[in-house]
């Protein structure tokens, strides 16, 4: 299968990193093809321009400021997120990539005015993410980071496309048995994806 990770995180020494390679070695070791969108390594722009938004119903040309991201995503089957939760949401380069690629005509079409999903390809998601806070206090906050891909992403996915939604929470007091048997959980999540 192939597999579009995006990554997002700016510390190559950071857990988050460690999390990032751990999803690529499961996949690679399941035989997946992996695309690895490393965003801040590859200098992504989360910046949604001007021009952009004033084009951004143009379907012949909205996408080609993006256009080898959105050929990525395409060409994609499966699509798996490895992110830090920062202030209840996604870093503000994951959440630019979703605004710059995530497109009509590409995520969705619109059809007699309304939203239809578009991204058929996508027959696997999942995320991998990290909190600070505790679970319950995920909830407490409503855990938009959850809703967004468990509800927002998947509902532009090929709809047998069942959200896997991993998260280690509590990182403020994590530990190194924690950690690292996250590290296991999410490789083994990965072989099986």
């Amino acid at each position: 299968m192939r597999v579009l990770v995006l990554y997002a995180h700016p510390n190559p020494e950071s857990y988050g990193a460690a999390l990032h390679a751990a999803v690529i070695e499961g996949l690679a070791a399941a035989g997946h093809e992996v695309d690895d969108c490393d965003l801040y390594a590859e200098g992504f722009d989360a910046v949604l321009s001007r021009a952009e938004r004033l084009g951004y119903h143009d379907l012949d040309s909205n996408t080609l400021p993006v256009a080898s991201y959105v050929a990525r995503l395409q060409a994609a089957e499966a699509l798996v997120l490895c992110f830090p939760v920062w202030n209840f949401g996604y870093p503000a380069i994951l959440k630019g990539f979703f605004d710059r690629v995530f497109l009509p005509g590409i995520s969705f079409k619109l059809v007699d005015g309304k939203v239809r999903p578009n991204l058929w390809n996508i027959r696997r998601l999942a995320a991998v993410t990290t909190y600070g806070g505790s679970r319950w206090r995920a909830l407490l906050m409503g855990d938009p980071p959850r809703k967004a891909v468990c509800r927002v992403l998947r509902a532009v996915c090929h709809p047998t496309a069942r959200p896997r939604y991993h998260a280690h929470y509590d990182m403020n007091r994590a530990t190194p048995d924690s950690r690292a048997a996250f590290l296991a959980l999410i490789g083994e999540k990965m072989r099986h994806l």
